[in-house]
């Protein structure tokens, strides 16, 4: 997502430009693009002349909702997570989960604060 937000301006960036930039497998990034595109945040064209590029623009794209997409909740434990509360051996003990939600609300407030176009300024 850093890569194709720094690319936005420039149009259509091939899967093989950014596997090379980034070092990351051609075929995991495939996977990972896959996720992305299908969740609304890229757009693709085939051929020749295709590749990927953001659907919209990176200062309307938080990191958060790209590291719910890929990782799940932002909560350190699932027991102080609001998107994806399990129980937990900790659930009980009060003064925990109050740290871990102390925890969990500054990591959210930060990441919701922070764009991709935050993350590639110079």
């Amino acid at each position: 997502m850093v890569d194709l937000s720094k690319q936005y301006d420039k149009g259509l960036v091939k899967i093989e430009e950014i596997a090379k930039r980034q070092h990351i497998p051609k075929k995991y990034l495939e996977q990972i693009l896959l996720l992305l595109k299908t969740s609304g945040y890229l757009k693709s064209k085939r051929g020749s002349e295709g590749g990927y590029r953001l659907s919209k623009h990176p200062a309307k794209i938080s990191v958060a909702e790209i590291v719910r997409l890929m990782d799940g909740a932002l909560a350190p434990v699932e027991s102080v997570s609001k998107y994806f509360y399990e129980p937990t051996p900790i659930s009980k003990n009060k003064q925990l989960i109050r740290v871990f939600k102390e925890i969990r609300d500054y990591i959210s407030k930060k990441l919701e604060n922070t764009t991709f176009a935050d993350l590639i300024k110079k």
